[in-house]
């Protein structure tokens, strides 16, 4: 009989990814940005990891290709923090969730890996939902664009980015685990960081705010939980096969929906539902099992979601 801790682990990893917009919107209540937020809270990470691996930047030194792994993953985790802060946020987590789709065009343009006829489907299927979900109530082409808010192109380009780190992560395998680890969470922090900076010479992120007990205390809980909630991913991924992880995963939406809609953070109407729907089943049809012979390696790329998290 096998044992459903792997099972319990990876939903508690999701229940924690889909629950973070709560603190996220706490903290910039607080005033504190979530662009500060996020450099704050993996700054305490990177130190850890110093701590505990202090050669763990030779390693960095080793492998100059870890920037390009460091700059997607820390724009990935950028754009969806803000996202999930400012915007609907069973719209923004639906909108982000269309990394499958990305992902296929990205090996298709990096790994040189022809999607499939199935692959082409499942592409056409996630694009069908995001197009139901970011269609205008009042309808029209004109409209389109001027109705996606900056929560909308953020949530877009967040998952963009989260594919590309997939990808990027298969073609770095051979690279040495913690090396990645360290890359991806000082991508975090100095992407960060970067925004907060730019976004504050724009008018769009407040300055830095004064250390107040609300906001620090909300960044040191998030920061452990997040931690144990990689822990948990990583304990329960290396053990179940990787179309069971992506699977399980996706219950990340349900928990983001369910949580937000009773909290006011988000509204729900048929068309989202429904092309909602077909993004979801997308997804679960990238990560459906198939024969070895007929498996694309496309969808292989994006079965085991990573966000700044040790691969």
């Amino acid at each position: 009989m096998h044992s459903p801790l792997p099972v319990f682990a990876l939903l508690f990893n999701a229940l924690v990814w889909g629950l973070t917009w709560w603190p996220f919107r706490h903290m910039n209540d607080a005033g504190l940005h979530p662009l500060w937020a996020t450099a704050v809270m993996y700054i305490m990470v990177l130190v850890g990891l110093l701590a505990f691996r202090p050669g763990i930047l030779k390693q960095l030194a080793a492998h100059p290709g870890l920037w390009v792994l460091a700059l997607s993953s820390g724009l990935n985790n950028v754009a969806f923090n803000w996202a999930i802060t400012i915007g609907d946020v069973v719209r923004v987590i639906l909108l982000f969730y269309l990394m499958p789709a990305w992902a296929i065009l990205l090996a298709w343009k990096v790994l040189g890996e022809r999607p499939t006829p199935a692959a082409i489907a499942r592409l056409l299927l996630a694009f069908a939902g995001v197009f139901l979900v970011i269609w205008p109530k009042d309808g029209g082409f004109a409209r389109l664009f001027a109705a996606l808010s900056l929560a909308d192109w953020l949530a877009l380009f967040g998952g963009f980015m989260f594919a590309f780190t997939n990808v990027t992560l298969r073609r770095m395998s051979s690279t040495p685990g913690q090396a990645r680890m360290f890359a991806m969470f000082g991508g975090c922090t100095l992407m960060a960081l970067l925004a907060a900076l730019v976004g504050g010479r724009m008018g769009l992120v407040p300055a830095f705010p004064a250390p107040n007990a609300s906001w620090m205390i909300t960044a040191v809980v998030l920061a452990v939980v997040l931690a144990v909630g990689n822990w948990a991913l990583q304990y329960g991924a290396s053990r179940l096969a990787a179309s069971v992880t992506a699977v399980v995963m996706l219950s990340e939406v349900a928990f983001a929906s369910v949580s937000s809609v009773l909290l006011g953070a988000a509204q729900l109407d048929a068309r989202s539902i429904f092309g909602g729907a077909l993004i979801l089943l997308a997804a679960l049809w990238s990560a459906w099992p198939r024969p070895a012979k007929t498996t694309d390696k496309a969808a292989q790329s994006s079965e085991s979601p990573q966000r700044c998290t040790t691969p």
